[in-house]
């Protein structure tokens, strides 16, 4: 019998990095400071009217070659390997898929941002993702930038739960729509870890169909994400320590424990009962 699924959806930036993945490698390459370049963004946002998400994108390319920098999918790659995680992300994944082995549950990891997927695939935990979402370049046969392929800004990131749940993966599906008799993995089986604001929409969906919300926040920085559970928005807050024993580890396995009793008690609902 297959086992049970359980989906963790992450979101990337002050989440499982300390800070926005251009600030690492990106901006520095630009000779830029994260202050100035995000400042740029917010400016070119609000004279032109571009919504956030598209604004970065273009600003991106604008500042690339205004240096002069060829801002190919290897070059953006590259910008990925000096990310900097919270403590313990690095041995997290290892532990929790084993954890929940133990409790009879399959455990897959799924990344949902609205950050570069270019440079999320060249970060050292990349791999440890079944599925990245986040925005793409269209590159031409030079490897030049010609538009953005696909953009996720904060409400967008709602429809990733139902592909999950569904198990219709990539994003031209237009399958997504169809009505299934069985999902591949129920909701109550998905956690949605998030830092802020721009993760409360998704992190409501979890929470409001069963399955949990986690918003995490940086040394200092819990009055940011408290109003989030005394609104009941999330189910928890956590500090960003992803070290074994700590606190998100204890609530997580506490959930995969509650998971594995749910799904074993559906599992015997319908069998005869002795002597019937």
């Amino acid at each position: 019998m297959a086992k049970p699924i359980v989906a963790i959806l992450y979101d990337f930036d002050s989440t499982l990095a300390k800070s926005d993945m251009q600030n690492f490698g990106f901006i520095p390459a630009l000779g830029m400071t994260p202050a100035e370049f995000w400042a740029r963004t917010s400016k070119f946002s609000e004279e032109t009217g571009v919504e956030r998400t598209l604004a970065y994108l273009y600003v991106m390319k604008m500042c690339a070659e205004e240096k002069g920098i060829k801002m190919t999918k290897e070059w953006l790659k590259e910008m990925g390997k000096d990310i900097k995680f919270f403590p313990g992300v690095d041995t997290w994944f290892e532990r929790i898929n084993a954890y929940g082995k133990e409790q009879g549950l399959q455990v897959e990891h799924y990344l949902i941002s609205s950050g570069n997927k270019e440079i999320v695939d060249g970060c050292s935990i990349a791999k440890e993702f079944k599925k990245v979402y986040a925005c793409e370049y269209l590159f031409d046969n030079e490897g030049n930038v010609l538009w953005p392929k696909l953009a996720i800004n904060f409400t967008q990131k709602t429809q990733y739960f139902f592909r999950i749940a569904k198990g219709v993966t990539e994003v031209d599906d237009d399958s997504i729509n169809d009505k299934t008799p069985q999902k591949r993995i129920p909701y109550s089986n998905i956690i949605y870890i998030g830092d802020g604001m721009t993760d409360v929409p998704a992190m409501i969906l979890a929470k409001n169909n069963g399955g949990k919300s986690i918003a995490v926040y940086k040394q200092g920085c819990r009055e940011k994400v408290e109003p989030l559970y005394k609104e009941g928005r999330v189910n928890y807050l956590c500090y960003a320590d992803y070290r074994e024993g700590k606190t998100i580890e204890k609530i997580m396995k506490l959930v995969f424990q509650s998971i594995a009793v749910n799904e074993l008690l559906a599992e015997n609902e319908n069998k005869d009962k002795p002597g019937d």
